[in-house]
């Protein structure tokens, strides 16, 4: 994502990501990182649930987020979802760029 955010901003799109951790060490990550986009930290997980991807595991611990990507007009209306089955799944570049240019048309 980060690699192709200037081909999003292009076509008007706002990438934010969204942690379910503490504060500091996501702040470090995107330092680290160099992450061009927003972040939003959610330590109680309620815009992850309230998205329908927090993946229960077992001990609070050990659950996490599945990967996503949640294309929202101008009127807050989801146009595109995509949620991952395991950590390393996301979709194609192309299809993110397929889905904006449907949105802006």
């Amino acid at each position: 994502m980060a690699r192709h955010s200037s081909e999003y901003a292009r076509r008007g799109a706002q990438v934010v990501a969204v942690f379910a951790q503490k504060p500091e060490p996501v702040r470090r990550f995107v330092e680290d990182a160099g992450l061009p986009f927003n972040i939003l930290i959610d330590e109680s997980r309620d815009v992850l649930r309230a998205y329908g991807v927090w993946h229960r595991i077992g001990i609070d611990a050990w659950n996490i987020a599945r990967p996503a990507l949640f294309l929202i007009d101008r009127g807050g209306a989801i146009r595109y979802r995509f949620v991952g089955r395991h950590q390393r799944e996301f979709p194609p570049h192309e299809t993110i760029l397929r889905e904006l240019d449907r949105l802006s048309s």
